[in-house]
């Protein structure tokens, strides 16, 4: 008889507990357990959620361990206590038979269970007191905080802002307070007059901090411009703390998860403002004065508005077409500020992929692609688009014998929607046949080449449909294309700077599908592949690399032009290192 696979589930609901080792206490416990059953346990049958509301039942190790039961390679689950599994009792019975229909027992540590109703209706009992006794802590949290704040406690900020040290309770004989940290005082008071009185930039204040060595509040030298512009709307500066400026709710469920971000959340709440009426102040010793708070907040929306109107564009002309071949994002447009050829400072358009900020992947970026002038890429787009277009009468020709081809394959009108009906009622198969197997209904021996075969059926109509799908775009893309040639033709040979922004942007969506950024490579995809792109013959749309001289502009040197080789339907632009990313001095913005 072969060992029962053993595994174990552990929970704590905040990072304090996790930072104070509550996880590793319940995991000593549960692994001690399981030794004295005499029982061994596999390392990987651990499914630890560490800083994970037990509210919901969205948590990735607890998603680990469904999936296993539901598979049937765990037979029994070792839990500390029923609320470690969930807080609700709703999703405790709702976890528990689930595990019993799979056939896997759970234990819990600090109590037996049973199978009996008077067992099921105790650990039910058990569960609704749990929740109700997490929701009275939370009440009595909350009230007790906008208590002190009400009496003008600071115990209720549970953080005070840098330039001041909070005394506990303890330490300050039987009251808690804050204290002025001479040192930071004198460092705020300088913050503030740099952006009222000598009228500075936020980044510009950060420099100076930066090159001063002024730690932050948690020891770090290097001040961001975000937290500097949040001290200076503090109003607890000038003696007036507020409590109570934000609250939490349930927050929306998404409709799908960001990618590289945690899902599900840790904690799944909201914060959102709090109307001003329900704010509290709370007395603090000022550091600044009033008039000098003021002329900084003055000065911080002029700086906001001046910004606003430096960086109003009409638009990125290629949003939405930029995509990284490294990690599939869609590039988005960031300016940036400069110098050229040591001339003065000046605003700079990039291109530049989400997944090289290391700030919306939990600190760790998971893409190094480059970020990519705008003003280049745009115009080496649009001479590639122009040299497409060089002769519309045979590009023309071209494309209504395509065209034809397309309407002569034969298909049938409703075709895609006979499709969908066969691909869904075969899910659907799919789906009660794996049901089946999981209640028991059929064995293994039946279930194996039965998924099989249906899911071969599946492929099939799939690529099925994706044929008879790109017949049906190429169809439109042709039509759209040949009914606007001409006058796309007429006005390509206009530079950028002569045409409307919003005309620009119709020719280049209408010709283009998508723009791909790897390295130091650019691949224009066309919705429809020009005729050079066919065949390897001739190549009446080929030439030199449109960009000139811009692509020959790179880091200080200069290289010769490289030629734009058609790669199937797309045309690879290829050119030396940092052809499109630099530029004299200028340097694109911060990964």
């Amino acid at each position: 008889m072969s060992e029962p696979q053993i595994a174990l589930y552990a929970r704590v609901s905040s990072e304090q507990q996790t930072h104070s080792n509550t996880i590793a206490s319940q995991l000593a416990v549960l692994r001690e357990r399981i030794a004295a059953a005499g029982l061994v346990m596999d390392p990987a049958n651990e499914f630890v959620d560490d800083g994970y509301s037990g509210t919901t039942l969205l948590r990735p190790a607890l998603e680990r361990l469904r999936d296993a039961v539901a598979a049937g390679v765990i037979d029994q689950v070792y839990v500390h206590a029923p609320d470690r599994l969930a807080r609700r009792y709703a999703y405790q019975v709702l976890l528990i038979e689930e595990f019993r229909r799979a056939g896997v027992e759970i234990v819990f540590v600090n109590r037996p269970i049973g199978t009996s109703a008077e067992d099921d209706l105790l650990l039910q009992v058990q569960g609704m007191i749990a929740e109700y006794e997490h929701a009275k802590i939370l009440e009595r949290s909350r009230r007790g905080r906008r208590h002190a704040a009400r009496s003008g406690l600071v115990s209720a900020l549970g953080k005070v802002p840098f330039g001041y040290r909070y005394i506990t309770k303890d330490d300050g004989g039987g009251m808690a307070r804050v204290e002025v940290v001479a040192d930071e005082a004198r460092w705020v008071r300088l913050m503030f007059a740099w952006i009222g009185l000598d009228r500075l930039s936020l980044r510009e204040v950060c420099r100076r901090l930066h090159e001063t060595g002024v730690p932050t509040s948690t020891g770090k030298t290097h001040w961001d411009a975000t937290t500097v512009a949040l001290m200076l709307r503090n109003t607890a500066y000038i003696g007036r703390a507020v409590f109570g400026r934000s609250h939490f709710v349930q927050a929306a469920p998404r409709l799908r998860p960001l990618r590289g971000h945690l899902h599900p959340p840790r904690h799944p709440n909201s914060r959102v403002p709090t109307p001003r009426e329900e704010w509290i102040e709370i007395p603090m010793p000022p550091l600044v004065d009033p008039v000098v708070f003021e002329a900084a907040q003055t000065q911080l929306d002029e700086n906001r508005r001046r910004r606003r109107e430096r960086r109003r564009r009409p638009g990125w002309l290629l949003q939405g077409l930029v995509v990284c071949r490294q990690c599939g994002y869609a590039f988005y447009g960031k300016m940036a500020r400069g110098t050229v050829g040591g001339q003065k400072p000046a605003d700079y358009g990039y291109y530049r992929c989400p997944g090289t900020d290391a700030h919306r992947f939990a600190g760790q970026a998971i893409c190094h692609n480059r970020s990519v002038r705008s003003d280049r890429l745009e115009q080496a787009v649009w001479d590639e688009i122009r040299a497409v277009l060089e002769d519309p009468q045979r590009l023309a020709q071209e494309y209504e014998r395509r065209l034809a081809e397309v309407r002569d394959r034969p298909r049938g009108t409703d075709a895609l929607a006979g499709l969908d009906h066969q691909i869904t009622s075969l899910r659907r198969g799919i789906g009660r046949l794996i049901d089946g197997y999981a209640e028991g209904m059929i064995d293994r021996a039946e279930f194996e080449p039965r998924i099989g075969g249906m899911k071969q059926r599946l492929s099939r109509l799939e690529e099925e449909r994706r044929k008879v799908a790109e017949d049906a775009e190429v169809e439109s893309n042709l039509a759209l294309i040949l009914g606007c040639l001409e006058d796309f033709a007429a006005k390509v040979h206009q530079s950028l700077d002569e045409l409307d922004w919003t005309g620009t942007r119709e020719i280049i969506r209408a010709m283009v599908r998508r723009i791909e950024i790897d390295g130091d490579h650019v691949n224009v995809v066309f919705r429809i592949p020009p005729p050079s792109s066919e065949g390897g013959g001739e190549r009446p749309f080929g030439g030199t690399c449109p960009a000139g001289d811009n692509w020959q502009h790179c880091r200080g040197g200069h290289y010769p032009p490289h030629r734009c080789d058609p790669v199937g339907a797309e045309r690879r632009m290829g050119c030396p290192e940092g052809a499109l990313y630099d530029a004299g001095n200028h340097r694109p913005a911060r990964r």
